[in-house]
């Protein structure tokens, strides 16, 4: 019987992932990831600084750090005074700057200069965590990636999807009902909706179009 109940659970909250992913879809026709790039460099660079940095803080200094260092070889023979100098006004510069220089020489050395596909290649770079291998899969080359920041792990929380903290736990249990090649928008559509709609603090839930599906919606 347990198990029972288990399963129609399970079912329950894969229809509602689905109902939520289809709305998302129709309130977000672009899922758009806001960090500023022309390719999968740039996109991986900018991902590494934007942890625990807004992607409008790190849109301000890439322009300069790409025209100065616009490949991995340029990056992995850079300075690292230089490279803080561009990027002083981004949170933990100092390690951030130390990580690209790093992350710029692997490629180089492990991977002929081109950023690699596999998130199982990513994540041995310096700076890049699940999260990030996720983002630069699906938004540089269109593979299944679910990228799980504060605002995919809030929302998901808040929806009634998971009840975990954990990340990566988070991801895992999100992949289990959206579809592989789906999972990169879904995660771009829900960090929309969480910065326009679904505040931490003030969630707008007068007009949020999942609001009939949000467990955490005080009706009046």
């Amino acid at each position: 019987m347990a198990r029972a109940r288990g399963a129609r659970s399970g079912a329950a909250t894969e229809a509602r992932a689905l109902e939520i992913n289809r709305r998302l879809r129709d309130e977000y026709p672009e899922a758009l990831c806001e960090l500023t790039h022309r390719n999968p460099f740039e996109l991986l660079a900018a991902t590494i600084l934007s942890a625990q940095t807004t992607d409008v803080r790190v849109n301000m200094v890439t322009p300069a750090l790409f025209a100065r260092y616009p490949d991995a070889a340029s990056l992995a023979d850079a300075d690292i005074e230089s490279v803080e100098q561009i990027i002083k006004t981004v949170g933990l510069y100092p390690s951030k700057a130390r990580n690209l220089i790093k992350m710029a020489r692997l490629i180089v050395d492990e991977f002929d200069g081109e950023v690699p596909r596999r998130r199982e290649d990513l994540v041995t770079l310096p700076g890049v965590g699940r999260k990030t291998a996720n983002v630069v899969r699906s938004v540089a080359f269109g593979l299944p990636g679910l990228a799980v920041d504060t605002h995919v792990g809030r929302l998901s929380r808040r929806l009634g999807l998971t009840t975990h903290e954990d990340p990566v736990k988070v991801e895992l249990e999100l992949n289990e009902f959206i579809p592989p090649y789906e999972r990169g928008e879904f995660s771009l559509r829900l960090i929309l909706h969480g910065r326009r709609v679904c505040d931490a603090r003030k969630p707008a839930c007068d007009r949020c179009m999942l609001a009939d599906l949000c467990p955490a919606y005080a009706r009046p």
